[in-house]
């Protein structure tokens, strides 16, 4: 179907459905705004009923103009509160947040190494560094994780979302469309921000069990799964600090068991069995967040804090080494493992973050200074498996090495709102103070290297995960600082218009500028037109940058390395690797906003070209070329793969969201939601050469350029109904998916997810003020992606492809009690 019947189609839907009383399933609960100061606020899942965003929501994301509602502002923000985020079966955030916000999505990636415990989520299909995340207006910490494997993200270090507890939310606060000018790197997609629960008093906690029961087809088995069982228990406790400040402490406690999907393995002696482990990983953490402000006295100054912990413990499972199938490095320690093994990959992660500042008025200025230091340390082990090379004497469980990220951010703001006769402007300025580090270090000799006299046929290291390298290890910093102008004017009743610039300059790349137009016209109190023009830049990481990982290969009585290496590295600047550019993007949107009691409607189309995106290459092989072969030569280097800037793609898009609340007498109240994402994205560059090779052989395969372009869905829509009668309520909810390539390295290894909707149900009933009970099932009609072929599933490894967009769990069906004091 034509991109414009698109469209047309979803808009006109989405205007009779309204007729018929429509709404929209990015929704909040009163409960949620301001400071709760009673048992009975904002507590998870505390009323039952699920209401539309209210018009007169106030936002702090987009805009730094006091007042200004989701419906008043100039760029489309979402409003989703910490109930509806809440009121599902997941207590993921990132997959919450996938599951009410059609722009954003959440993979759910497998057999990719330690981005199956720390996984990336998008917004509009762009890459997940590509989006700011921000924690009560302050930038958050990427992980430390760099995700270097076959999936969805690939090449990125980004924010990992679960480690903030739903439990801890006030709300979140999506702003889709680019704003580097206003909050610095990374703002290319949009900008989340996660707004924190404050209370003086009260208190709530909830418990939630979960399982997968379902049935699925893989291409050689029909089988029945009952797995995945997860528990997670929260609570929050508002304390008063004087007369008017607070304190609010919650903390979350979610320990999950794996699920597997896997196919029957063609490999071995008879009878086949499924011998891989194919889903989600096993993973137990502890969360604890802590949100305070208090007043300074009588002069209008409060000191404000805030900052979590989170200890994950996660292991996900490698591909199985199969005895009888012509794996050596199985048939070397089948006296360990008869059958063979199947190595398990696992990571603890520790994060940290802390906020403190004080805000208040001075000369007639707001001003707002604070500090943020946040940290990621991620522990890699490798057990049930085997360093090949030593035969039966090998160790079976291996310290891997770890990696390290951390953040250091001082800011300082000030804004100032004056009047000239019926215009209001806006003042706002400021700048930032920004220290990155990031670290690898070694694992233990056995996980990565090799026995005396091993045979060549053998694999260096732990199989399934192999250990960072004293060669690897790393300890790198950099800084940045930034200044910025903001300027937003309500010139009369009906036109707004706002300005921003923001200047920086980093230590390793030097500086960069930024700046954006927006303008609002309110033609009725019931339409207004909207739109911006902007530019927007993310700098490097120093992940991309410095990450590395080799391994030893022996070819023809040769020692020989093949792996990752930094661009500032011997060997990636003899292929022609060139310090790492910042990515640079311009984007333009344009939009409505339609509003008539308790009806509105939100369409905003989008475009957004970047350029120099940084990407990760193929592994350029000296068998390549003779070229390649001489240059690789005298660092003893079989194979090596590096970053690169010059991708420069396209994306297109249109968002469309609306919502309508219905109340009556007798038949309760009625919450309905509609909401749809349309988004296309299209390479229209990539690199060919490097500095010293022109060509350069395969720098990038096609399944990259696809992945960017069909790695998440066109097309995603999202429709809800909520209902209400005293202390019953119910929540319908369908999600419907485009197809999504998963693509290979030809035409015929590709696979399709297909189109597919889920629905989503629960029940809630409260028995009185202090107790209710919800019970429900997402994906209640037990919907699969397309199978993976037999000859694609990788021995019955992958049977279904891991780039869908909702996963490949089936069912769950789950029961909440919810607990308010």
């Amino acid at each position: 179907m034509p991109y414009s019947r698109y469209i047309l189609l979803v808009t006109a839907s989405l205007l009779a459905t309204a007729i018929a009383m429509p709404a929209f399933a990015q929704t909040v609960s009163p409960a949620s705004e301001g400071v709760a100061d009673s048992a009975a606020a904002a507590s998870p899942g505390t009323d039952p009923a699920v209401v539309p965003q209210e018009d007169d929501e106030i936002i702090v994301t987009g805009t730094r103009a006091p007042g200004r509602s989701r419906l008043d502002s100039v760029s489309p923000v979402d409003v989703l509160s910490g109930d509806a985020l809440r009121a599902q079966g997941t207590t993921e955030l990132a997959d919450a947040l996938a599951t009410v916000a059609p722009s954003i999505d959440f993979p759910r990636q497998a057999a990719v190494d330690g981005t199956d415990a720390i996984r990336p989520a998008t917004l509009r299909g762009l890459s997940p560094d590509q989006t700011l995340v921000l924690i009560n207006g302050n930038r958050a910490h990427p992980s430390a994780l760099l995700n270097i494997n076959g999936s969805v993200g690939r090449g990125s270090a980004a924010v990992d979302l679960n480690t903030i507890p739903t439990v801890a939310l006030d709300r979140v606060e999506v702003l889709r469309e680019g704003a580097s000018a206003q909050y610095g790197s990374d703002a290319i997609a949009g900008v989340v921000n996660l707004r924190l629960r404050e209370a003086r008093s009260g208190g709530g906690g909830s418990v939630t069990f979960g399982q997968f029961v379902t049935s699925y087809d893989a291409a050689r088995i029909s089988r029945d799964a009952r797995d995945g069982e997860s528990l997670t228990v929260s609570g929050w406790q508002g304390f008063g600090l004087g007369a008017d400040g607070f304190l609010t402490v919650s903390g979350e406690y979610v320990t999950r068991q794996p699920t597997n999907r896997a196919d029957l393995d063609p490999r071995g002696p008879a009878p086949l069995r499924i011998r891989a482990r194919f889903g989600d990983p096993e993973v137990e953490q502890g969360t604890g967040y802590v949100n305070a402000a208090v007043p300074l006295g009588d002069g209008g100054w409060t000191a404000y804090a805030n900052g979590g912990f989170q200890l994950r413990d996660s292991e996900s499972a490698a591909f199985p080494r199969v005895v009888g199938a012509g794996n050596a490095n199985a048939e070397a320690v089948s006296g360990l493992y008869s059958g063979g093994f199947l190595p398990l990959i696992a990571t603890r992660s520790k994060d940290y973050n802390a906020t403190g500042g004080v805000r208040g008025e001075l000369g007639g200025w707001n001003v707002d200074l604070s500090a943020t230091y946040g940290r990621n340390t991620i522990n890699f082990a490798t057990r049930n498996s085997a360093n090949a090379t030593y035969g039966n004497a090998t160790l079976t469980d291996f310290d891997s090495g770890r990696l390290n990220y951390d953040q250091f951010v001082a800011g300082l703001d000030v804004a100032r709102e004056y009047s000239f006769g019926p215009a209001v402007i806006n003042f706002a300025a400021g700048g930032e103070y920004r220290r990155e580090g990031f670290k690898i270090g070694a694992g233990e000799p056995e996980s990565y290297n090799r026995a005396p006299g091993a045979a060549a046929n053998l694999g260096s290291g732990a199989q399934g995960f192999l250990g960072f390298q004293p060669a690897n290890e790393v300890d790198v910093h950099r800084s940045n600082g930034s200044i910025y102008g903001d300027v937003e004017a309500r010139l009369w009743d009906r036109l707004t218009i706002g300005v921003a610039a923001r200047g920086e300059s980093y230590s390793d790349f030097g500086e960069t500028a930024t700046g954006k137009v927006s303008a609002r016209y309110d033609i009725a109190p019931w339409l207004a037109f909207r739109g911006s023009i902007s530019t927007g830049f993310r700098a490097p990481s120093l992940q991309q940058q410095f990450y590395t990982s080799t391994q030893t290969l022996v070819t023809g009585n040769q020692i020989l390395e093949t792996g990752l290496y930094p661009v500032s590295s011997d060997i990636a600047r003899a292929l022609g690797a060139l310090p790492l550019d910042p990515e640079k993007s311009r984007q333009y949107s344009l939009g409505t906003v339609i509003r008539a009691g308790g009806f509105s409607l939100t369409v905003d189309a989008y475009r957004i070209r970047i350029r120099d995106q940084i990407a990760l290459s193929e592994n350029i092989q000296a068998a390549a070329s003779p070229a390649v072969a001489s240059l690789l030569a005298p660092f003893g280097v079989q194979a090596a793969r590096f970053f690169i800037n010059g991708i420069t793609t396209t994306t297109k898009g249109l968002d469309v969201v609306a919502a309508y609340t219905l109340r009556t007498g007798t038949l309760g109240s009625f919450a309905l939601s509609a909401a749809a994402n349309l988004n296309d994205i299209k390479v229209n560059r990539i690199p060919t050469s490097t500095a010293t090779l022109d060509p350069a052989p395969s720098l990038f395969g096609r399944n990259r350029i696809l992945t960017i372009e069909d790695g998440t869905p066109g097309t995603k829509l999202v429709g809800s109904v909520d209902w209400r009668l005293e202390d019953l309520g119910v929540t319908l909810r369908a999600i419907h998916y485009g197809n999504v390539l998963q693509p290979g390295t030809t035409a015929a290894s590709d696979i399709d997810t297909g189109r597919h909707t889920l629905v989503d149900l629960e029940a809630r009933y409260r028995f009185n003020d202090s107790v209710a009970l919800a019970i429900g099932a997402d994906n209640l009609f037990d919907v699969y992606p397309a199978t993976s072929p037999a000859a694609l599933n990788n021995n019955g490894v992958t049977a279904f492809p891991y780039y869908s967009p909702f996963g490949f769990n089936g069912r769950q069906i789950y029961g909440r009690l919810n607990l308010n004091w």
